[in-house]
């Protein structure tokens, strides 16, 4: 097969570039209408700081590791199934739908898997719900190399280009919704559309919010794989880890687990598996709680209790391995 002609292997524009200017001005103006009592808006200095390092940091990060995912995906494209022109409308609308539902599925997995937690953890280490949360990303996810899943699409026929351009597309989307100054969208929105009232139920350390919402940008993902739940007006967001960390160390924010994993390999080598790949909180003697068991404790104490009945259902109540556990 020829090699692909550039246009499609490179993107010509990067959607995240363009939108920083927006990012800034928009984190500013949260800032501002929280201060005048406009909107509310919980920011904390040393917070905001570590949020917009872990988000500096993450950029270079992905400079340093972007060669391998970029090679893998340009052979695989080069062996591709289809020819799937970029300029289709149905193309479009055909790589929306699949990257947003392997967005779904790497989310998934980075919160139900220790290992990938571990690359993932310092997006949930904020006790602050913001826009400048949003800029906590991963300094490790190349290495972790959860980019794989989406190397099926490039063998699909979707040009690398393409794939590139609507994970930006998908990232900037969910800048917006890490926000407490907006309640909750009109209905046929909420239906349809990762909001800021899912994505807090995402972020916080309730209980009944682990393991749960784990959308990009369309919450039908969750509805349909059984891990939506919408937030209670009874039941306040917490936001952090299960433990949290309690200092804004930037590097203890980025390795703390993968140095809890190697700590915990070191002492027991014979429950590797384990270590690496059960749920986050996982122990061969069960001293340590997962996410699973967190929920079925909250379960059986409001099992009668108007919360439970009106928003937990039977799909709640069952044991959903990992979430935003320490390593204990």
């Amino acid at each position: 097969m020829k090699p692909a002609p550039d246009h499609l292997v490179h993107a010509a524009f990067d959607p995240v570039t363009l939108a920083i200017p927006f990012f800034v001005l928009a984190v500013i103006l949260e800032v501002l209408l929280g201060r005048f009592g406009k909107a509310r808006a919980n920011y904390e200095t040393r917070d905001t700081l570590t949020s917009l390092t872990l988000g500096l940091g993450s950029t270079f990060a992905g400079l340093l590791t972007f060669g391998v995912p970029f090679a893998a995906s340009l052979w695989l494209y080069q062996h591709r199934l289809f020819d799937i022109p970029m300029t289709a409308i149905w193309a479009w609308a055909a790589i929306f739908l699949l990257e947003d539902l392997t967005y779904y599925w790497f989310h998934r997995i980075a919160h139900e898997r220790r290992f990938w937690w571990a690359s993932h953890v310092n997006h949930h280490s904020s006790q602050h719900y913001n826009l400048s949360t949003a800029l906590r990303q991963t300094w490790t996810g190349g290495l972790a190399g959860t980019w794989a899943l989406w190397l099926p699409l490039a063998f699909l026929g979707f040009p690398p280009a393409m794939i590139a351009i609507q994970k930006g597309v998908s990232l900037i989307y969910q800048f917006w919704i890490h926000t407490e100054a907006i309640g909750r969208m009109p209905r046929w929105f909420e239906a349809v559309f990762n909001t800021p009232s899912h994505h807090r139920v995402h972020h916080a350390r309730n209980p009944v919010y682990l393991d749960r919402n784990y959308a990009g940008i369309l919450i039908v993902w969750d509805k349909l794989f059984g891990t939506f739940q919408p937030e209670l007006d009874e039941e306040k967001p917490r936001y952090g880890l299960v433990r949290n960390l309690g200092d804004f160390n930037i590097l203890r924010a980025v390795f703390h687990e993968w140095i809890g994993i190697g700590r915990d390999l070191l002492r027991q080598p014979r429950h590797a598996l384990g270590w690496l790949f059960g749920p986050p909180g996982w122990s061969p003697d069960g001293s340590r709680e997962t996410s699973a068991q967190l929920k079925a404790e909250w379960a059986a104490r409001h099992r009668s209790s108007p919360m439970q009945r009106s928003g937990m259902g039977e799909g709640d109540r069952e044991a959903v391995e990992g979430a935003r556990l320490g390593s204990g």
